[in-house]
């Protein structure tokens, strides 16, 4: 066996030195409102969307079947 470190222990002692200039990782929350953007994108998806019919069976599984127009 060769003296050499292992990728990965140089892998982190690299991003250990890395870590003094730029800081630890971002830690968010999942707390606070959430957004949702009412674009021209997201009204023409519910628009497709209206056209199915969410059918679930007794074990749980999901499919989709067309909605029938009145």
């Amino acid at each position: 066996m060769t003296g050499k470190e292992p990728f990965s222990a140089r892998f982190m002692k690299a991003t250990g030195k890395l870590r003094m200039f730029f800081g630890p990782a971002q830690g968010g929350s999942t707390e606070g409102p959430v957004v949702y953007v009412d674009d021209e994108a997201h009204r023409r998806r519910q628009a497709e969307l209206q056209q199915w019919t969410v059918v679930r069976n007794a074990d749980g599984s999901t499919y989709l079947k067309p909605r029938k127009e009145p």
